[in-house]
């Protein structure tokens, strides 16, 4: 038989005899490596090792350091899981388990109202099935003989999934003891290779997702490669959990979400001064890059959403009302409210680039399952932006917006990675625009030397983005900030500037928001520090504590100039004890507290503790105050 040539990441190619796997072949390119070894990405399709090679494919071997590495460790898990359930309890009907993000779940409908309790009776099985070490086999069958095989274990969820797979559909099963199902794969080679795992948490989940169905019982789970890895992930979950937005929310007194209202947050006091900085940190920036600020209405008429396109590709996003008979709709997003301040006045060649931002109050509607404190809400404000520019500014315009996105994460100490997202299927306009628009983002995001991933079909309706995903301390990701350029609004909305030849153009458009939400980005922040701002963002900048009540008079003139020169400072004069006085301070994680007594009062001095430092000494308290303002001021 003639060989198969496989290409290698670096290029080279290695020649096999034909029938070859591809676990075959790792092994004869390094035992060491082929002991790490999990999956293959062969021409972008993660696989199995059981695979025979292809000729001419491109081969790139997968450990658990790579994405479709962990995939394929945790979907094994996820088979574990399902034939331990299947012992503890085999009138269980199996549905769906994937590996997910972090880790996998398995879609359960039994009788059985599964518990928290529950949990590590199903792991000690697991644990046992793991030590049996099955060999796990593929087989692809036919059909009717995967029908046949699943309405005799009355896998109904099984036999549903096989009817509706496309005629030409490859089916195959994997085994793994007495356990067998339905599944495309990839799995290891024996269940022995599942070694660290632990069951994180239980959650209902209707079946394919369409409340008409079933409700079925989702098991989360989560599956690395040695036990060390799992322990540091967990005590990086038990952090998290410390850090909670909703938690830190509620105690720090920053916000809340009321039942009259879900999905719609109140910012409280507290929560209002940290979010007036950042709107101050936003505007400084703006004004810096050459912004010009504007406010559009919350509700407009449905004619104006049908010409933006918003009412037949996002009307089910969208709150509508009647007035004077006529459809409106509370804006789910700026832009089109944008296109109208442009359009209030004629503009020549010579007035581009208009850049106009907007702290935009915009509502869509999320189903009440999804909400999730101050990530996924109702109602949230966008920092807007929608920049109208010449064709020959697009470069040059992207790469200013990357660089305002970097001055502001960076203040933060985030870091960020980039996506390029593409055209969506539901996307308007023609594809010449489309390759247009999605060539500029590539020229200058490669010109700013930002290293980005290709994000297919995920771009927005009206035209490609880049999407930056921030990372916070724990090493987590969010996507936060957007830059979408669009070329097809302005041809909705007949968009015109008089060009330099006298005619009438259409500008091109770039809409952009780099906190995205500020709601959202102030639940990032929370957790980014723990709710331990640093100064110039604390709700509570000072907090002056008297020894006693005699010291009250001077705590307080003191917090009167502090108050004067725009420091917010509380005054804690309550008849307690100083120690607990302190304690309290450092669970609301205020940055300073003065305290003051006889030797303070006498020297016109305050006695400094800094969160986190403890002591610091005494000083005047006007020299204090400058010290304070400056850190302030500098943003520190």
């Amino acid at each position: 038989m003639a060989d198969v040539a496989i290409i290698l990441p670096d290029g080279s190619s290695k020649s096999y005899p034909a029938g070859t796997t591809l676990g075959e072949a790792v092994k004869a390119i390094s035992n060491s490596l082929a002991k790490k070894v999990l999956a293959a990405d062969v021409d972008g399709q993660t696989t199995d090792l059981r695979e025979a090679l292809v000729d001419g494919s491109h081969v790139n071997f997968l450990t658990f350091a790579d994405q479709g590495g962990k995939d394929t460790l945790r979907h094994t898990a996820s088979h574990v899981m399902a034939q331990a359930i299947k012992r503890i309890w085999p009138e269980a009907k199996l549905a769906i388990g994937p590996s997910i993000e972090n880790g996998f779940y398995y879609d359960i409908d039994m009788e059985h109202v599964l518990v928290p309790e529950d949990l590590p009776k199903i792991e000690a099985e697991m644990h046992k099935i793991v030590k049996e070490n099955y060999p796990i086999t593929k087989e692809v069958m036919s059909r009717q003989e995967a029908l046949d095989l699943f309405k005799s274990k009355k896998e109904d969820y099984k036999v549903e999934l096989i009817n509706d797979l496309p005629a030409d559909a490859v089916i195959s099963t994997y085994k793994q003891g007495d356990f067998i199902d339905l599944c495309a794969g990839p799995h290891l080679a024996s269940t022995g290779k599942v070694k660290a795992f632990k069951l994180q948490s239980l959650a209902g989940a209707y079946w394919r997702g369409n409340e008409k169905n079933k409700m079925l019982q989702r098991i989360y789970g989560t599956a690395f490669e040695k036990q060390a890895e799992l322990d540091n992930y967990i005590a990086l979950l038990e952090e998290a959990a410390r850090r909670d937005h909703r938690k830190l929310g509620k105690e720090l007194g920053l916000f809340v979400i009321k039942e009259q209202g879900p999905g719609f947050p109140f910012f409280l006091p507290k929560g209002m001064a940290l979010r007036n900085e950042l709107e101050n940190f936003w505007r400084e920036v703006h004004h810096d890059f050459d912004y010009e600020e504007v406010r559009t209405p919350i509700i407009l008429n449905r004619q104006l959403w049908e010409q933006s396109g918003h009412w037949d590709h996002y009307r089910e996003n969208m709150y509508t009302t009647k007035i004077d008979g006529e459809d409106y709709a509370i804006k789910p997003m700026n832009c089109p409210g944008g296109i109208l301040v442009y359009e209030n006045e004629p503009h020549s060649y010579r007035d581009l680039p208009i850049r106009m931002a907007e702290l935009g109050l915009v509502h869509r509607h999320e189903l009440s399952g999804a909400l999730h404190g101050l990530f996924r809400v109702r109602s949230f404000t966008q920092d807007d932006a929608h920049v109208f520019m010449l064709p020959s500014q697009i470069k040059s315009e992207l790469m200013s917006v990357m660089d305002l996105f970097d001055r502001i994460y960076s203040q933060f100490g985030l870091t960020y990675r980039v996506e390029l997202s593409t055209k969506p299927d539901n996307a308007m306009g023609d594809d010449k625009i489309w390759d247009m628009a999605t060539q500029a983002l590539k020229e200058a995001i490669e010109e700013k030397q930002i290293p980005y991933q290709i994000n297919e079909g995920d771009g927005a309706f009206y035209g490609p983005k880049l999407d930056y995903h921030i990372r916070d301390s724990l090493g987590r990701t969010w996507q936060c900030g957007t830059i979408q350029l669009d070329m097809n609004l302005p041809e909705r909305f007949h968009m015109e500037y008089i060009g330099e030849d006298g005619q009438k153009h259409q500008p091109i458009m770039i809409h952009r928001a780099c906190f995205g939400s500020m709601e959202r980005f102030i639940g990032i922040l929370i957790e980014h520090y723990a709710g331990a701002f640093p100064t110039w963002l604390a709700p509570v900048q000072v907090k002056i504590m008297p020894i006693s009540e005699k010291h009250n008079a001077y705590a307080e003139e003191i917090r009167q100039a502090f108050k004067k020169a725009y420091i917010r400072v509380e005054l804690d004069d309550r008849n307690e004890k100083i120690g607990y006085k302190i304690r309290q301070a450092q669970m609301e994680k205020v940055p300073y507290m003065l305290v003051v007594g006889d030797r303070e009062a006498e020297d016109g001095t305050v006695a400094i503790r800094k969160r986190g430092q403890g002591e610091q000494g005494t000083m005047k308290w006007q020299d204090f105050l400058a010290q304070i303002q400056k850190e302030v001021k500098d943003r520190a």
